[in-house]
């Protein structure tokens, strides 16, 4: 069944669903793959195999098997990569945003002041430069 020409589909790794065509036995579990996928060596456990076969000679190019996909209808059109949002599992929670602390914060050690203590400060500081002018 593992023969030149022969139209698969890959149905694992990130190319699941494409559709190829074997262009070489490399060894007993090795074939060389073209087709809607980069050329490549492919284990054959990761092959569906079809009933069609395609004529096509032994290592082709990548322009005649793309030439072969267009008269057959089979070439598919790269279509922009859209990530698909995975799925969360039940009882999964999305991570909170926290805000981002620099060295500068974790370094410090001098206490950090409200707005009314340094409005504090200020009103005695002007309370004893009125008073020493007074005296």
């Amino acid at each position: 069944m593992i023969e030149i020409g022969r139209l698969c589909i890959k149905n694992k790794g990130k190319e699941k669903g494409k559709k190829i065509v074997i262009l070489d036995i490399v060894d007993d579990t090795f074939v060389l793959i073209d087709g809607n996928v980069k050329r490549r060596k492919c284990n054959i456990n990761h092959l569906q195999m079809t009933p069609e076969k395609l004529n096509i000679e032994k290592n082709a190019s990548s322009e005649k098997v793309k030439e072969i996909f267009k008269e057959r209808g089979i070439l598919e059109e790269k279509k922009e990569s859209i990530k698909e949002k995975r799925p969360r599992k039940k009882g999964e929670r999305p991570k909170k945003s926290r805000p981002r602390i620099t060295k500068k914060d974790k370094g410090s050690k001098a206490k950090k002041q409200t707005e009314e203590e340094i409005v504090e400060q200020a009103m005695q500081k002007v309370d004893e430069e009125m008073t020493s002018k007074k005296e």
